[in-house]
C-alpha cells in the first residue's frame, strides 16, 4: 500500500494539471514534470517486486487507484496497456457514475465536451471493438473494485475498445441475492453467493462484459467518486478528469 502522504502529492499534482485550467482545453499528452516523475518513481518502487501481471495507477483529483491487469484476459490487457503506454487516457472523464453500481471513463469526446454534453459513444481509432474474453469459468465476476471493458451491447459481446469501467456495486442479504438472481432469471453459484454478500458488486453483469483486472489499491477513492452529484445521463456535474500511468510489468 503506497503511503498517504504519497498518494495525496500525486493526487493534488494531477489535479492541478487536469482541472486547475478554470475550464480551459487540457493539453495533449506531455512529458512528466519533474516532481510527477518523482512520485511516479516512488509508486514504481513500491510495486517492483510484482512481476507477476501489469499494474496501471489511475490518478484523479480526488485520490489515486492502482489495478492489476488480469493474464487471463490478454486481449484486453494488452489494449489497455497500449492505450495508457500512448497517454490515450490523459485527461479523459469518468462520464457516468451511478452509486452502488460503477463509474464509467475512456471515452475520447469527454477531453474537451462541453458541460452537460452526453457522452459514451465513442471510441478509438482502429478496431472498434475487441473480441469478448469473458471468463467466469476462472471466477473472474464482477465483485465490487474490478475493471471491466464497456460494451453498445452486440450479440458477440464484443468490448469497446478504449471505454471501461470499475465495479462499485453493492453487498447483498443471502436471501435477497437470490430473489434479486430469480427477478433476473439468472443463476448464482456457490462462489458467486459467498462473494456478492461478502465483498459485493454487480452479479447481473456476469457473463455479459469482460472482466479484465482488479484494484489493489484505492477502494475508498472508487467509493468517493461513485457519490459525486450527478446530471443527465449520470454524468457528474464537476468533471472528473483522470491521468493513467503504467507502474509495474510482468517478466518475459
Amino acid at each position: 500500500m503506497i503511503n498517504k502522504y504519497l498518494q495525496f502529492g500525486i493526487a493534488c499534482l494531477v489535479g492541478v494539471w487536469l482541472v486547475g485550467c478554470g475550464g480551459s482545453k487540457p493539453s495533449s499528452f506531455r512529458p512528466y514534470t519533474a516532481s510527477e516523475q518523482a512520485l511516479l518513481k516512488s509508486y514504481k518502487k513500491v510495486y517492483a517486486k510484482k512481476t507477476d501481471a501489469y499494474r496501471v495507477l489511475i490518478a484523479t483529483d480526488s485520490g489515486n487507484m492502482v489495478v492489476r491487469l488480469y493474464n487471463e484476459t490478454p486481449l484486453h490487457r494488452d489494449n489497455f496497456v497500449e492505450k495508457v503506454n500512448s497517454g490515450f487516457y490523459d485527461s479523459l472523464l469518468f462520464h457516468r457514475v451511478i452509486k452502488d453500481f460503477m463509474i464509467q471513463g475512456g471515452d475520447p469526446g469527454s477531453k474537451y465536451a462541453r458541460a452537460g454534453a452526453m457522452l459514451g459513444s465513442g471510441s478509438a481509432p482502429g478496431q472498434a471493438r475487441i473480441p469478448a474474453e469473458i471468463k467466469t469459468d476462472l471466477n473472474l465476476y464482477h465483485k465490487k473494485g474490478v475493471l471491466a471493458a464497456a460494451s453498445d451491447g452486440n450479440p458477440e459481446k464484443a468490448s469497446n475498445n478504449c471505454q471501461f469501467y470499475l465495479a462499485q456495486g453493492r453487498v447483498f442479504r443471502p436471501g435477497e441475492l437470490d430473489s434479486f438472481a430469480r427477478q433476473r432469471g439468472f443463476s448464482l453459484s456457490g462462489e458467486q453467493k459467498q462473494l456478492y454478500t461478502t465483498v459485493g458488486g454487480i452479479p447481473h453483469l456476469d457473463g455479459n462484459y469482460t472482466v479484465f483486472g482488479e484494484l489493489e489499491e484505492g477502494i475508498p477513492v472508487l467509493d468517493q467518486l461513485a457519490q459525486v452529484p450527478i446530471g443527465a445521463a449520470n454524468r457528474p456535474k464537476v468533471d472528473l478528469r483522470m491521468r493513467l500511468f503504467a507502474i509495474s510489468k510482468p517478466k518475459h
